[in-house]
């Protein structure tokens, strides 16, 4: 596998502006002969498909939802970064930048990163044109608040509904493409594989979710923007829906799969309240902003929570361990996400856990509301309170939150080159499907900034390189009825034949509940080799089970989700395997993936300068400074390690602390 991440020559924060002076156009008169199909429709597929077709170019969008404003970009809450530095608090480019890289600790691309930043004061810009309703302060100035990991305020929010907001913005200008004409939308309709011809990505099959009808559509490229894979955990934060199964499809199919162990567990969710539970609930990480996070000190206190016996209004101040604000005391409360959640388990490894399960910790508004009145914290969080009330009967205003850390994003995916194209010529991948912005650790306001970012301001610049190389002549020449698709189309079928005619015991759904489980206990929060190695062994043998056992009622031709789990499971259970594989291999800690073998200790010079404490994560830079790139093999078979180096221009490696 040849991984050219064709970084432009130049000085990092000329890299951009060069590379769109140099790549390679289409004739605007010449873009209505092509066709580009849009896999997803969240931020960044319906930010793609509207500017592409804006540009002239024949679009194709399709999304399993029974609408684009359905997707689960609109569960987001909390905000957007850009380097706007209203706040006249010393933020810039620049420092937006450096805060990604180090936030990712140290295990992204760096030119990738830096356009990001560059390109995120335009997103802001993008957005208002669009009417997207943000915070504002008095005055009518945009107004910002503060996320992890960074000591400036550069968060961009519409209340508690960011996400709602932005989708419905990108929603409207692909809206006005589908009335002009330009894009055909198609709900309803699910990718089940890639078509190749020559190599080059010119087609997908898909199959459609109400009639069940299999349809082929062949495009000039392809664009995934289909989301993250957090649900092979089965308990996430994420729409029940969302799955690995396009990029998955794609990466049999021969495009590099980068980083899967590289998993955010979000520190401020609803803790699980019980095993039939379908999905988990996020509590914005806003609401660290006037919230603190604590635990009681004594494990008898926590038993006596636990029990009902005391309340948290009973614990004394003195009592109580703010863990955040003792342990990292330049941050605070805002401390980056994967460190957030250790600590949280750390306290409740101890004993210390407040939720009727022992895996809780609380998020207390009572000094902030005593310091800035309920009325503000309603304006600013209530829509976020009157949500956990309804989930939980407790009400936020007078009790503290209880929270606990679950899957939330996924930084793997992919692997794309600095034209957010994979190896497979003319396959694109946009937003969180690819891996190339956030390293090890994606930082709070960044997923949004990024999805908009590939959609509105990259891809319709290197898009049109690809195309441009092809050259005109290449316009529109693949068709359905190629003899790829029909190879493609007869896999599809194969497979839902196969589902339908086990006929066992077992639904998709617990086949599903028992990947979850092998993967949160063997390789969540805190991974280890012997614990890896068995995860595998299990996987396997799950696999080999859910393929003699599993039962799909229904038929393959009406409307089935019990076929549509089935599939998405099914592919769970293979790259279920394939992020273990690459936790086992990436023997070293690094933001998210946290290796319990490698963890600072006590006789570190970085634990005895004070730069770090003990249990911190502790990255091998020597052996692991690269993105460690899968290439398929074969079913059954050990896929193959690729590696792109990463190389650091301006950014220097360091020890991460936020201390």
């Amino acid at each position: 596998m040849e991984l050219n991440s064709n970084i432009p020559e130049g000085p990092m924060a000329q890299k951009w502006s060069t590379h769109k002076t140099k790549i390679k156009l289409v004739n605007p008169a010449n873009r209505r002969k092509y066709h580009v199909i849009v896999v997803g429709s969240g931020l960044a597929g319906a930010s793609a498909a509207a500017s592409l077709a804006e540009m002239g170019y024949q679009v194709s969008c399709f999304c399993y939802q029974d609408s684009p404003r359905r997707a689960h970009s609109i569960a987001a809450q909390g905000g957007i970064n850009a380097a706007k530095n209203y706040q006249n608090d010393g933020d810039s480019v620049h420092r937006l930048f450096y805060d990604t890289v180090k936030g990712g600790d140290f295990r992204s691309r760096e030119a990738n990163v830096h356009r990001l930043a560059e390109v995120s004061v335009n997103i802001i810009d993008q957005m208002v044109a669009q009417g997207v309703p943000f915070a504002r302060e008095y005055g009518g100035l945009l107004d910002n608040r503060s996320f992890g990991g960074a000591q400036v305020s550069r968060t961009f929010y519409a209340r508690g509904q960011t996400g709602q907001q932005l989708l419905l913005g990108a929603y409207q200008q692909l809206s006005k493409q589908i009335g002009l004409g330009a894009v055909k939308m198609y709900n309803r309709h699910e990718m089940l594989e890639l078509v190749l011809v020559n190599g080059h990505a010119k087609g997908i099959i898909t199959r459609n979710l109400v009639t069940g009808k299999i349809e082929r559509w062949a495009g000039d490229t392809v664009v995934l923007a289909t989301g993250g894979y957090g649900n092979v955990f089965f308990l996430s934060t994420n729409a029940q829906g969302c799955n690995v199964t396009a990029a998955y499809r794609a990466y049999k199919k021969g495009a590099g799969f980068a980083n899967p162990c590289y998993t955010q567990i979000h520190p401020t969710c609803i803790p699980v309240h019980g095993e039939q539970q379908s999905k988990l609930t996020l509590m914005s990480e806003s609401l660290r902003n006037d919230g603190r996070i604590w635990a009681p000190k004594s494990k008898e206190a926590a038993a006596k929570l636990r029990k009902g016996e005391l309340k948290a209004s009973d614990i004394a101040e003195e009592d109580r361990d703010y863990y955040l604000e003792r342990k990292y005391p330049s941050f605070g409360n805002l401390a980056p996400r994967d460190i957030s959640s250790r600590a949280a388990k750390e306290a409740c490894d101890e004993g210390r856990g407040v939720a009727s399960t022992g895996l809780g910790v609380f998020l207390d508004f009572r000094d902030a509301i005593k310091r800035l009145g309920k009325d503000v914290i309603a304006e600013r969080y209530g829509n976020l309170f009157d949500m956990y009330q309804c989930i939980t009967g407790d009400n936020p205003y007078e009790t503290p939150m209880m929270i606990y850390p679950a899957v939330h994003y996924t930084m793997g995916g992919l692997w794309v080159d600095y034209n957010l194209e994979s190896n497979i010529p003319g396959l694109f991948v946009a937003g969180e499907a690819n891996f190339s912005d956030h390293g090890a650790n994606r930082l709070g306001a960044s997923a949004l900034m990024q999805g908009l970012a590939d959609g509105y301001f990259v891809l319709p610049y290197t898009l049109g390189n690809y195309l441009g190389e092809e050259g005109i002549a290449s316009a529109g020449k693949i068709k359905s009825d190629h003899p790829a698709f029909d190879a493609a189309e007869k896999a599809v079928r194969d497979r839902i034949d196969k589902f339908l005619s086990i006929k066992g015991d077992e639904s998709p759904r617990s086949f599903h509940q028992r990947l979850g489980k092998i993967m949160w206990d063997k390789c969540g929060m805190a991974r280890e080799k012997s614990e890896l190695q068995q995860a595998i062994k299990d996987i396997q043998a799950l696999r080999k089970e859910f393929w003699s056992r599993v039962r799909v009622l229904g038929e393959g031709t009406e409307l089935n989700q019990e076929l549509e789990r089935a599939g998405r499971v099914a592919d769970f259970l293979e790259f279920g395997e394939l992020l273990c594989r690459d936790a086992l291999m990436r023997e070293e800690s690094c933001g998210g993936h946290f290796r319990v073998e490698h963890q600072s200790m006590s006789e570190d010079e970085d634990v005895k300068s004070g730069l770090v404490s003990e249990g911190e994560a502790k990255r091998d830079d020597e052996h692991f400074a690269f993105a460690g790139v899968w290439e398929y093999q074969g079913d059954d078979v050990e896929p193959k390690l690729n590696k792109e180096l990463l190389t650091y221009e301006v950014v220097h490696m360091a020890t991460r602390s936020y201390k």
